[in-house]
């Protein structure tokens, strides 16, 4: 017969607490498609800058300002809204691409929110060079839609629309014009990407660490700010080379090192931070706005899991 100490000694453990934890549901991931959705409804905001930034990159208009004042005089409001198709095309290829392999590609290197900076750029790299390659025909219809206008009447395209682009280039310059400009588009994506991706996480990483700062709109909009301001300033000289190989048309006229040629020849090596002002006017607003967006359907997405009962919400 055994003692009540020794029968204590003997009872089975409850394993209640640990059956929980072991079980408890894993944290689903997000759809693939809200960065694209994200980026989508920011550049639709800052489409007007954008166009700007084009046709100062890709024309001789030199003052931000006037180049707007152009477009309204000779288009009207509306105008500021031209190629704004091409800008759909190009951010639910790319931009949708680039926030799915930026995610994937972290999993694959293992970097977590609180990786060290050279880590998380390592994973934007990779995102920025498969979204670069997915997204280049988008790219150049975005290019030509966008700067069609700030040319003299016989030197214009005249593509409708987003698609009539796409489908009169295949048919008039054949399917290899679809890589026109392949190669400073990927690097401008390396470039974006292991700035703009990295340093967004990078940055809200430090200013949850600081203790000033909760996970809320107030850390988001400053981690943005950041993060516009760096991928503004390295994707600048790749973003002018990549516009300017673009928007050229023709046999003889792709190549990136003739254009870098021409430009230092005829306007000197600062050529390529032509734009620079409208380029961080535009891309801080947009960086802040895809960021801020895309944290608020990360919540949607939460609040709707929890309301359908989902696991792992």
């Amino acid at each position: 017969m055994s003692t009540p100490i020794e029968a204590a000694s003997t009872k089975p453990i409850p394993e209640v607490a640990t059956s929980a934890a072991v079980t408890a549901p894993k944290k689903q991931p997000y759809p693939f498609w809200l960065g694209g959705v994200a980026a989508t409804i920011a550049a639709s905001i800052t489409h007007p800058l954008d166009l700007t930034k084009v046709r100062l990159q890709a024309s001789g208009d030199k003052r931000m300002i006037e180049s707007l004042r152009k477009t309204i005089r000779t288009a009207g409001v509306r105008g500021l809204f031209d190629g704004i198709s091409g800008t759909w095309m190009r951010q639910m290829s790319y931009s949708l691409c680039r926030f799915w392999a930026y995610d994937e590609s972290k999993k694959l290197i293992g970097a977590g929110k609180n990786s060290p900076a050279w880590k998380l750029a390592a994973a934007g790299s990779m995102a920025g060079g498969i979204a670069g390659l997915v997204g280049n025909p988008a790219e150049i219809i975005m290019v030509r839609l966008q700067a069609d206008a700030a040319k003299a009447p016989e030197k214009r395209l005249n593509y409708t629309n987003c698609f009539d682009g796409l489908f009169r280039m295949v048919r008039e310059e054949g399917a290899s014009s679809l890589a026109r400009g392949i190669g400073p588009n990927i690097f401008r994506a390396v470039l974006m990407n292991a700035s703009q991706l990295a340093s967004y996480d990078f940055f809200k990483a430090e200013l949850l660490k600081s203790g000033y700062f909760d996970d809320n709109i107030y850390c988001h909009f400053t981690a943005s700010l950041g993060a516009g301001t760096v991928a503004t300033t390295v994707c600048s000289p790749a973003d002018v080379v990549k516009s300017r190989v673009m928007n050229a048309s023709g046999p003889g006229s792709s190549s990136t090192m003739a254009a870098i040629r021409t430009a230092i020849k005829n306007e000197g090596p600062m050529f390529m931070f032509k734009g620079w002002v409208p380029a961080w006017t535009r891309l801080q607003p947009t960086t802040i706005l895809i960021f801020l967006t895309l944290e608020q359907l990360k919540n949607v997405v939460d609040i709707t899991r929890k309301w359908q009962g989902a696991p792992g919400y």
